[in-house]
C-alpha cells in the first residue's frame, strides 16, 4: 500500500484553498468524443517517488502490473437518465434528468426551465409512462412519482432515455453515447456519471492483464451530480459533498487484503474506487466488504491505506478529482502536471486520457 509521502509546501499553512487548484484550461483541450478504439487513448505515468513522467498509449498500461497485482474497477452502469417530456396540462415541453430513485418509482428529479413546474402538475414521457410532481427539493429540483401501464418504471426508462453526458461536453447525446458512456465492467446501474478512468478499458486490454496474472476486482459506487460541481469555498475541508451508495464485495475484500499481505500492487481505477475503498471500515489496513452510503471527500492532507496507484482522467480545475490526485501526490506538483499535459495536448474530461499514478 501507498508509503510516499513527499513533503507538500502548500501544506504547511495546514489548510488547503480552492485557489490553490485553479489553471487555465483552453476549452479545445476539453474532449466531446473518446479516443477510437477506447484504449489508444494517451497514458502519462507518474512516479511518485522518483517523481518522474512518461507518455504512453494506454494499451501500454500492461507494462506496470505484476504478476498478484490487482487491479480494482467500479462496475457502475450509468443509466440513460435524461428525457424530453411535456406537461399534461398545457403541454410544455420539459427537459428531465433523474437524480436518484428515494423510493420504488419515487424519484429527485431536475427540471427545465423548472418554473413551469410545480408540484401537482403531471409530466408526460411516453404512451405509458408519466409521473407526478409531488415535492420541490432545496437544490430547486423535484421529487416525482412515476405512473406506469402494464410495463415496469426500469424497463421503460431504459428504452426511452438519453445517456447524461457530462454538463461540458458540448454536444447533444447520440446515440452511440448508450455504449461509449459505458465501461466494459458496467453492470450495476444507477448513477448519473460514468466513472471515467474505466472507459479506457477494452475486453482484449483486460484479456491482456488477466493473461498477465493481474487480479481485477469490482466495487460499485454510483456518481451522482455532485460529481461535476467545483469547488466552491475557500477552504477546501468546508466543502460538503453529497452521499452516494457504494459496495465493497467479499471477494474483492479478501483479494486486496491478501494482496496487501504478499507485497502486490493494489491499483485503484478511478477516484470513485478509491473513495468505495477508503470509505470501508477497516482494522488496520484491511478492507472490510461493505454495502453502505459514502459522503468521504478526500483532500490533502489523506492518509490512503487501501492503494498503491490510481489511474485517473484529468479534469477541470478546482474538481474534486483533481483535489484527490493532489492528495494522493502533491499539489505543487499536480499543477505542474496540468500545465504539462495541456503543452503536451493531452484531453480532458471523461472522454479525455488518462494518467497512471504509482
Amino acid at each position: 500500500m501507498s508509503t510516499v509521502n513527499q513533503v507538500d509546501p502548500i501544506l504547511q499553512e495546514d489548510k488547503v484553498h480552492a485557489d490553490d487548484f485553479v489553471f487555465e484550461l483552453p476549452e479545445n483541450r476539453i474532449s466531446n468524443y473518446p479516443a477510437e478504439p477506447r484504449d489508444t487513448s494517451k497514458l502519462m505515468v507518474v512516479d511518485r517517488e522518483t517523481d518522474t513522467r512518461e507518455h504512453k498509449i494506454f494499451q501500454q498500461i500492461t507494462d506496470y502490473f505484476d504478476e498478484g497485482d490487482v487491479l480494482v474497477v467500479n462496475n457502475a452502469q450509468v443509466m440513460p437518465s435524461r428525457f424530453h417530456t411535456r406537461k399534461e396540462e398545457t403541454g410544455d415541453p420539459i427537459n428531465v434528468s433523474l437524480l436518484r430513485e428515494l423510493s420504488r418509482d419515487i424519484w429527485e428529479v431536475s427540471v427545465h426551465p423548472p418554473r413551469k413546474v410545480r408540484i401537482g402538475n403531471t409530466l408526460i414521457f411516453s404512451e405509458n409512462l408519466q409521473c407526478d410532481v409531488i415535492d420541490n427539493t432545496v437544490s430547486s429540483g423535484r421529487v416525482v412519482k412515476f405512473y406506469e401501464d402494464g410495463y415496469e418504471v426500469p424497463r421503460l426508462l431504459q428504452e426511452i432515455g438519453m445517456m447524461p453526458l457530462p454538463p461540458y461536453v458540448d454536444r447533444n447525446p447520440e446515440p452511440k453515447d448508450r455504449d461509449r458512456y459505458q465501461t466494459v465492467f458496467a453492470s450495476n446501474q444507477g448513477g448519473v456519471a460514468a466513472p471515467s478512468a474505466g472507459l479506457h478499458f477494452t475486453d482484449k486490454l483486460v484479456e491482456n492483464l488477466q493473461d498477465k496474472g493481474v487480479q481485477i476486482v469490482e466495487v460499485t459506487l454510483h456518481l451522482g451530480v455532485d460529481f461535476y460541481e467545483p469547488i466552491t469555498v475557500s477552504e477546501v475541508s468546508k466543502h460538503n459533498t453529497q452521499s452516494e451508495h457504494y459496495a465493497i464485495p467479499e471477494k474483492t475484500a479478501r483479494t486486496i487484503n491478501e494482496a496487501h499481505k504478499n507485497g502486490k500492487k493494489v491499483i485503484a481505477a478511478g477516484a470513485s474506487t478509491v473513495r468505495a475503498l477508503e470509505s470501508s471500515q477497516f482494522e488496520g489496513e484491511h478492507v472490510v466488504p461493505r454495502d453502505d452510503w459514502t459522503d468521504l471527500f478526500i483532500y490533502p492532507p489523506f492518509h490512503f491505506t487501501m492503494i498503491d496507484g490510481i489511474i485517473t482522467n484529468f479534469h477541470h480545475p478546482q474538481s474534486k478529482t483533481l483535489i484527490l490526485q493532489s492528495a494522493f501526490y502533491n499539489v505543487r506538483q499536480m499543477m505542474d502536471i496540468m500545465d504539462e499535459v495541456i503543452e503536451r495536448q493531452y484531453r480532458f474530461g471523461s472522454f479525455g486520457d488518462a494518467m497512471l499514478l504509482i
